[in-house]
Parts: structure tokens; sequence; C-alpha cells
């Protein structure tokens, strides 16, 4: 697995952003500002997983494998999202969440986090479940990875990005990250300024409480974005705010779990 795991790393950077999720620079931002909140006690036992690698740089793993010609990693396909009804209240929402049967977001999360904590496990075990939960955790603040099912959390909904012809899902995943020309690292840099107490207000909660935040922005972009529509300046104005807060949110959230798991 190691080898095949460095050998996605390398694709990285050779594959279309359009085969990822949040794109790659969204999954880099999220790891990226995990990273500069992590204890010492979990940064160690990070890099004792990953070795020399930064976070940053196996957060998008996941998204690679799914190139993989054989198939081996064709399970963890479905474990990227959870799809709901529009404007469901937060009662049906968790009713439904712990409904969900099979290998999904939520289900997931958990595991990955569960395989961590435990010591028994090869370190190839915890490197794949660090590299997913890494990669997870962004997806789950991308709004329309907790989206509708039958447009695909937004895949189905063709609009234009400033004139070019995209999806609803695709402008959220990557176009509206790209559209502010900022590395990651300068992109963490630009958003990770929250004082101590707003960083505490974030990581407070759990992961139902994180998914049901990210389904109700969903709701609100489906609302201000209708099929067909031409999105350039005002979108980008309307919705970089929400964008910029989901990145910040990943990175906190997964820090406080990785500082839980390496306690």
């Amino acid at each position: 697995m190691r080898k095949k795991f460095l050998a996605g790393l390398i694709l990285a950077f050779m594959l279309p952003a359009a085969t990822f999720a949040w794109g790659p620079n969204g999954h880099r931002i999220v790891a990226e500002i995990a990273w500069l909140h992590l204890t010492p006690k979990a940064r160690k036992a990070v890099s004792n997983i990953i070795g020399p690698k930064s976070m940053a740089m196996v957060a998008n793993w996941p998204d690679f494998i799914k190139s993989d010609t054989t198939h081996q990693y064709d399970h963890t396909n479905t474990w990227h999202y959870l799809d709901f009804p529009a404007n469901v209240d937060r009662s049906t929402f968790d009713q439904m969440l712990n409904a969900a049967t099979g290998e999904n977001l939520y289900t997931e999360t958990q595991a990955m986090i569960k395989n961590l904590k435990d010591k028994s496990l090869s370190k190839d075990q915890h490197t794949f479940s660090l590299s997913f939960l890494i990669h997870m955790m962004g997806d789950m603040h991308q709004p329309l990875h907790v989206g509708r099912d039958e447009d695909m959390g937004g895949n189905k909904i063709n609009v234009t990005w400033f004139n070019t012809p995209s999806n609803l899902h695709r402008v959220w995943d990557e176009q509206l990250i790209d559209f502010q020309q900022l590395s990651y690292t300068e992109y963490t840099k630009a958003l990770d300024i929250a004082t101590p107490a707003k960083v505490k207000e974030i990581q407070s909660g759990s992961i139902a409480d994180w998914m049901y935040d990210s389904h109700l922005i969903a709701d609100r972009i489906y609302a201000g974005t209708k099929p067909d529509s031409k999105l350039s300046y005002r979108y980008n104005y309307v919705f970089v705010d929400d964008l910029n807060n989901q990145l910040l949110k990943g990175g906190l959230r997964l820090a406080s779990i990785l500082n839980n798991i390496y306690k």
C-alpha cells in the first residue's frame, strides 16, 4: 500500500483539477489550517504516520485513487458525500443521518477516527485512515457534498462560470477557490486569523452538527443558483464569505479531532 500511496502523491501534480472534490487547493487549505492548530503531541503522531510529507500533500490522495485501474478502491467512492432532501429540519436530518445505510461520509469519518485510535492496526492502515480523515473533513465542509441526490450534489445543474460551461458542483469544488488567485499557503494565511474564542466556538459540536451546518449552506446555494445561471463577479461577492468560512471550519475541526485522538 505504501508504494501505491506514494505513487498517488506523484499523480497529484499530473491529474487535471476537475477530478477532485474541493479542488486540490481546497483540500490543502483545510489540511494546512489543521496542521497549524495541532498540539505538539498530535503533530508528532501525525508525522510518525505520514513521515516527511505534509498533511496538505496527502489530503488529495483519496481523490487520486479514483483513477486506479485495479479498482481496489472503488468501495471508497461513496465515502465522499451523503445526500439529503431540500430544507429538512434538524430532527429529520438526524433521523436520516442515523438511518443511512452503507458506507458514506458520516459513517466512514467515524470509522477512520476509530481506526486511528486503534493501536493494534498497522502503520499502513493508519496512513490510509489518516489520509481519508483529512480528506473527508474537507468534503464535509464543501456544502454540496451534503447536497441533494436528484442532481448529484449540483453536478447536474448546468451553469456558466465567466462564460465557460460548468456545473454548480464544480463551481464550489474548485472554480470559486481558484478565482481568489491564491496558493494554498497564501489562502491559509489569509483565513487563519480567528481569535482563540472563535476557534473554540467553531470546534464545538459534533460531526452531525457540522454536517447539518454544511447542509444549511447547501440549501442557500441551491436557492441562490438557478439552472443555466451565468455566474461571475456577483456570485463570488455573494458567496465568498461562505466559501472561506467553510474552509476555515474544516481545518479547525479536523485539528480538533486529531488533537482529541492524540491527546
